[in-house]
């Protein structure tokens, strides 16, 4: 019972935090920092991801009304001239709006602080990118991310119950391969729809890189599943799949994920995933 305690304890800490690094490691986890500036230090957030119909808001907290802000986004990868929108004092707040894209359209963005003939950037040395997407229902995200999530955490469980030889190896295989057939190859292409309007852009279709650690996983659990099935003391095929499973979902998520490559300062883009066009 001890050996069972301290196996599931040691799978829930392993993924917790390959879950954390991924998130934290993201290109949606939103860029946070503090500058000097004009003898105060001013903390910001800026946010890398939006979803849904509206733009995008940008604010930070500079409760001294002698501070200036601007805006400053163009559209990314794109030789467009920068726009420059003014931002507004509000309840100590700094406030303005990034416009609306259309499903995976990025822009890059940075605030341009000015005060007693000073100008700050934020952040300091880069411009700040965020995509947009679409709104995700909570119907269909919340079972995606709980079934990847479970699907990880049993991968785990496999493979220390293999590592130990134990009887529930195959159980363990048998239903982490569910979980993410579940969570990745079913409701993954649902959320990628509403997001992006795009059921699958991984292989062969596309090189996204979170449908295709998704289908890599899922290809490591059915050799485990065949090789575990037909011997029995096969367990090293399900040591290797959780081994696979663990690495490639440490890969940051939404990196080299659904991107709209503009193609004009006139608004004809294409985006790769989608193989077409529009005006």
């Amino acid at each position: 019972m001890w050996r069972n305690i301290g196996f599931w304890s040691l799978a829930i800490v392993i993924t917790l935090a390959s879950a954390t690094y991924q998130r934290i490691t993201g290109p949606t986890y939103p860029v946070n920092g503090a500058i000097e500036f004009q003898g105060s230090e001013i903390s910001y957030e800026l946010l890398r991801s939006h979803g849904g119909p509206g733009d995008q808001p940008v604010m930070l907290s500079v409760p001294d009304t002698a501070v200036t802000g601007t805006l400053v986004w163009r559209r990314y990868k794109t030789d467009d001239a920068w726009m420059y929108q003014p931002l507004v004092h509000a309840g100590g707040n700094l406030s303005g709006s990034l416009p609306h894209q259309p499903p995976a359209g990025k822009l890059e963005y940075h605030i341009e602080l000015t005060s007693g003939g000073e100008t700050r950037m934020i952040p300091p040395d880069e411009n700040t990118v965020t995509r947009f997407k679409g709104e995700v229902p909570a119907v269909v995200l919340v079972p995606h991310v709980l079934f990847m999530f479970l699907g990880m955490l049993i991968s785990t469980r496999a493979g220390l119950e293999a590592l130990a030889r134990g009887r529930r190896m195959r159980f363990y295989a048998i239903l982490a391969a569910a979980l993410i057939l579940v969570g990745g190859m079913i409701f993954g292409p649902i959320v990628q729809k509403y997001a992006f309007d795009v059921y699958w852009t991984g292989f062969p279709l596309g090189m996204d890189l979170t449908d295709n650690k998704t289908l890599i996983a899922l290809v490591a659990w059915l050799l485990a599943l065949t090789a575990v099935w037909k011997n029995a003391g096969a367990r090293w095929w399900i040591v290797a799949a959780s081994a696979v499973t663990l690495v490639i979902f440490m890969i940051p998520h939404s990196l080299h994920g659904s991107e709209l490559q503009y193609t004009s300062v006139s608004g004809l883009h294409y985006c790769t995933s989608r193989r077409r066009e529009v005006q």
